[in-house]
């Protein structure tokens, strides 16, 4: 290591940021994290309100992630596990499927829920040990195809791909076509097939949380905007300039580097509304999925199936909306308490918090699951991090920050 400690700074406060800072700890560098927004996080945060925690959208973690069981002590976060399966809400009726390998209680309900086929039933067993043998670095050698075409080169009948893969992915994907990548299907559903989806007790932010406080050597910064990027300087929106030897950029970097102007990332976007009821008609911890053409709603699921820090003896229900049809959101809330009583025989439900979240996922093409450390150097001192690097996932971000940082210990030493 050179004898003076270089001035290196992160831009954003988000999971990939976290990480870089991290990594840079661990080889005895001393970060600074400038964050725009008074909390770390980025798109990983929580709200406590009227006694429940709101995530911003619903998230959740997949076990599975390697970058997450690298990185994050899944004790400390006290996981919530969901069961492996859904509640489907058809014709009015909740028929429950699910992976009975994994929980045996879902055989007898998935075999008489009448959702796809026997032969649909053959092909997700067949699917599960394929992807079970296939490497991820495989998945992501792949050539790219939709979702939905890789679905009925399968054999899928489209009912199953109406009423489950259909709400079940555009819940994830952000986008109720199936239009993403095969690889980011494949690689989601193998991670669900090895670990189990789950959610902290006390809500999506006790990631960034546990990561930040961990940082013993990084000095951060919070409300504080950057304006532009270049070579060993940081413009703020203060009018302020900063001296930084190496500057990793985890956030959306076109705005902030003038060369980058005409690639922005393309995002999609989603609406997240949290309503409370005083009971729930989804018993256990089971995402609902709503498989009805034309509906608002994409799905539903009950945080107090699980344990919550909630205080209050009621039901917190929060319900997916990617598509909002050009409604108003005083219009939005009112067609999806309508519909959460037509379709899911949700009534009496007290309307709490609508997020409206237009950088929800980035909208990417041609998706990688690695990169390089050297292909984050944008030039000699600025490198780029984030999920927009690789693929949509927390996953990808823990892997982007790693590699941005790993790239500056390599010029710095």
């Amino acid at each position: 290591m050179k004898q003076t400690t270089p001035e290196i700074h992160i831009i954003g406060g988000g999971i990939s940021g976290l990480i870089a800072a991290t990594v840079l700890e661990q080889h005895g560098l001393r970060p600074t994290i400038i964050e725009a927004s008074d909390r770390f996080g980025g798109r990983v945060k929580t709200d406590n309100i009227d006694g429940y925690s709101l995530d911003h959208g619903f998230q959740v973690l997949l076990t599975a992630y390697p970058a997450a069981k690298k990185y994050l002590d899944f004790n400390a976060l006290s996981l919530q596990e969901f069961l492996p399966g859904a509640a489907i809400f058809k014709n009015g009726k909740q028929k429950i499927i699910g992976d009975p390998s994994r929980k045996l209680s879902l055989l007898i309900p998935t075999l008489l829920s009448g959702i796809g086929t026997l032969n649909d039933r053959l092909k997700i067993l067949a699917l599960n040990k394929r992807l079970k043998k296939k490497s991820i670095q495989k998945i992501f050698a792949e050539k790219e195809q939709t979702t939905h075409s890789y679905l009925e080169d399968l054999g899928f009948s489209s009912a199953i791909i109406i009423d489950f893969f259909t709400p079940f992915f555009s819940g994830i994907f952000l986008e109720n076509k199936l239009e993403t990548s095969s690889r980011m299907f494949e690689f989601v559903y193998k991670m669900f097939g090895e670990g189990m989806a789950t959610l902290p007790k006390h809500g999506i932010e006790a990631i960034p949380k546990q990561l930040a406080k961990k940082l013993k050597n990084t000095t951060c910064i919070f409300n504080t905007k950057v304006t532009k990027v270049e070579n060993n300087s940081i413009k703020l929106e203060s009018g302020e300039t900063i001296k930084s030897n190496f500057t990793i950029i985890a956030t959306q970097a076109s705005e902030l580097v003038s060369n980058l102007k005409n690639q922005a990332t393309l995002w999609k976007s989603c609406d997240t509304l949290y309503f409370e009821t005083p009971k729930r008609n989804i018993k256990k911890p089971l995402i609902g999925l709503i498989s009805e053409p034309g509906a608002l709603i994409n799905n539903i699921f009950y945080h107090t199936s699980v344990q919550t820090s909630a205080t209050t003896n009621k039901e917190l229900l929060s319900v997916t909306v990617v598509d909002k049809q050009n409604l108003t959101d005083k219009e939005l809330v009112t067609e999806v308490q309508k519909e959460l009583k037509e379709l899911c025989a949700i009534d009496s439900c007290s309307f709490i918090k609508h997020y409206n979240i237009p950088m929800a996922l980035p909208n990417l093409k041609d998706l990688q699951y690695e990169m390089l450390p050297s292909e984050t150097r944008l030039t000699q001192t600025i490198f780029l991090a984030g999920d927009m690097q690789l693929n949509g996932s927390l996953n990808a971000a823990m892997i982007a920050g790693e590699r941005a940082a790993l790239e500056v210990i390599h010029l710095a030493s």
